[in-house]
């Protein structure tokens, strides 16, 4: 369980990463180019390792960032257009 300073900790993480992402990874059809998803993956995978406080095991670090990024798939189409835009 997270205390109140690394659940604000780890969503500030994620608001930047998502920043991040959008900014330099998230380019026109990134989805169909194999070296922008590993890009896309790696930043992610940074991340973890940056926010995550110690404690988690190597399989539920794993499990979240692959939840994460096959969110970020699933609904970043890059240039700003995704799911969550009209």
């Amino acid at each position: 369980m997270l205390s109140a300073k690394e659940q604000a900790d780890v969503k500030k993480g994620v608001r930047e990463l998502l920043e991040t992402l959008k900014r330099e990874k998230l380019v026109l059809d990134w989805r169909k180019k194999q070296q922008a998803q590993a890009a896309v993956r790696k930043t992610v995978r940074d991340m973890f390792n940056a926010v995550l406080p110690p404690g988690y095991s190597r399989e539920v670090c794993d499990e979240a960032y692959a939840a994460v990024y096959q969110h970020i798939y699933d609904s970043y189409y890059g240039m700003g257009r995704s799911v969550y835009v009209a």
